[in-house]
This record gives structure tokens, sequence and C-alpha cells, in this order.
């Protein structure tokens, strides 16, 4: 069984995230990565009794966290992903909201949870859903997907420049038997792709194969489709990006003066202080947009 979330996760780049969204009271926000809560309390606080949050993650573990932390207040708790949002607004009866923030990245009780297969620092099994009841996994990819299938989800999703190499060399071992765990695939990679710096060779795959599970580059590219819809004029959107191939999606998103007027001309990235304190933010991206009034 799952173990339990432990609630150690510290919400990135928080003072600003607010200061730049500045929910008031009396509005209706969205948290379409609820998490742990962190961001989610302190708009919860800002928006007040008379105020409705919109709690949403495709994580049920998660969701439940965020239940025991923010009682007391006018939350409402939906399990679906964020590009699910049009829908889950509309069986809210709801048209739009004043605001939105998303956070693209995990929580640490995710990442440190070896059962999740999230991360090549434990051993655990090869799964990497983010929502438990979703289907694929990471172990079917690896095991039953083709050579070029494999080599072009490392390359596009990883950016691995040995991506070829990688898929070929694990095609080859799994007809010896499939992988099973986490660290098994690991060190196969480590044993092909060279060192580059202090990054562990495993990182960029293992990377790729989780965006690969839970299609969180198609998820993000539906919801930022769907902002203009789901903001009311004069209200704001926030994203918090982790790797160059979700800022880049949200950047261009944002440019769009037919709907955007962008508040952060470069994103907004955590100071060394922050880093230091957490060092799982040093690659945050804030951006922040509001909907234009016309």
């Amino acid at each position: 069984m799952e173990a339990e979330p432990r609630g150690r996760h510290a919400p990135v780049l928080l003072a600003e995230t607010l200061a730049l969204l500045a929910p008031a009271a009396g509005q209706t926000w969205i948290d379409a990565t609820v998490g742990a809560a962190g961001h989610a309390s302190r708009i919860a606080e800002a928006i007040g009794p008379h105020g409705r949050l919109i709690a949403v993650d495709q994580d049920p573990a998660m969701l439940a966290l965020a239940r025991s932390r923010l009682g007391g207040y006018p939350v409402t708790f939906v399990h679906s992903r964020f590009d699910r949002l049009p829908e889950v607004l509309s069986e809210l009866n709801l048209e739009s909201v004043d605001g939105l923030l998303a956070d693209l990245g995990f929580a640490s009780d995710q990442m440190d949870n070896p059962q999740r297969g999230l991360s090549f620092r434990h051993e655990g099994p090869l799964d990497m859903r983010l929502d438990p009841t979703a289907s694929l996994t990471a172990a079917e990819i690896v095991n039953t997907w083709s050579e070029d299938q494999l080599a072009r989800i490392f390359w596009e999703y990883g950016e691995e420049r040995y991506s070829r190499r990688v898929a070929r060399r694990i095609v080859e071992q799994r007809q010896r038997g499939p992988f099973a765990t986490t660290t098994e695939l690991a060190a196969l990679i480590r044993r092909c792709v060279p060192r580059r710096g202090s990054i562990d060779p495993a990182t960029r795959v293992f990377q790729a194969l989780r965006i690969a599970v839970n299609d969180e580059l198609g998820a993000l590219e539906r919801l930022l489709a769907a902002l203009p819809t789901l903001i009311r004029p004069g209200g704001r959107v926030g994203i918090i990006s982790f790797h160059s191939l979700e800022d880049r999606r949200v950047k261009y998103a944002l440019r769009d003066q037919r709907y955007w007027q962008v508040l952060t001309r470069k994103p907004v990235v955590p100071t060394a202080d922050e880093c230091a304190r957490n060092p799982r933010a040093r690659s945050a991206k804030l951006r922040v947009a509001q909907r234009i009034q016309a």
C-alpha cells in the first residue's frame, strides 16, 4: 500500500506568487495543482470566508493532504487533471473564475515515496503515475514500446542526446527479462550515458518517461488553450514551471495579446536564499498574466 504523504513539501516562490496574483476578499480562485496546499492555504486566507477556492489535483493522496490542511476555509476539492477544468467548472455551475495558479512541480512527498517510482534515488516499481487510477505506467513503456518510440520520447521529452543508444540498450536487455525497478533502469542508463557535471545520467530519461506516462505536455497545452475561457476579464493566472519544455509553452501562450497582458516581462525565479533552503526550487520559473478586459 502506498505510504501516506508526510507533508514536507515547501511551496516555491510563495511570496512572489501571492504578490503578483493578488487574490482579494470574496473572489473565486482555482489552485489547479493543490498538492500539499502551500500556495492554496495563502490564497484561501486572502479570499476569506466569502470567497471560494477550487482545489484540484490528480493525485488522491495529495488531495487528501490538502483537505486536512484547508479545513475551515471555503474550499471545493476536485480529483481531476487540470486539462479538464472547463468540464469541472461546468459541473460546479461556474462560467469563469477570478484567478488560477498551476504549480507544475511535484511535492516532495510524491518524489520521496519509493512506491511512486518517480525518482531513481530509491528503489521502487517503474510506475510514475501521478494519478494512480490511470492505466499507463513507466514499466509498460519501457518493456513494450518499440526502440523508435523510446528514442523519440527520450529526445523530445528529455532532450537526451544519447536517446537512440539508451533505447537500443533497453530493448536488448529486456529480451532477457522485463525491467521491474527504478534502480535497475537507472543502472542501465548510467552504463551508456556519459556523466555531464553533477547531473545524474538517468535524469533526462526519467523526466521523459514521467512526461510520457502522465501526458504532461499535452495536458499543459490543453490547459493553456482553455485559460481565456476560464479567467474573467481582469483576472490573473500564474504558472510555475520547472523545465524549458513547460516554460516555453507557457511563455508563448501568455504572449497572445488578444487575451493577456503579461505582468512578468521575464520569469520570476527563486532567490539564492530560497534555493539554499529548498534546492528543488532552483529550476522554478513563474510567469503571470492578467486577462484583458475587452
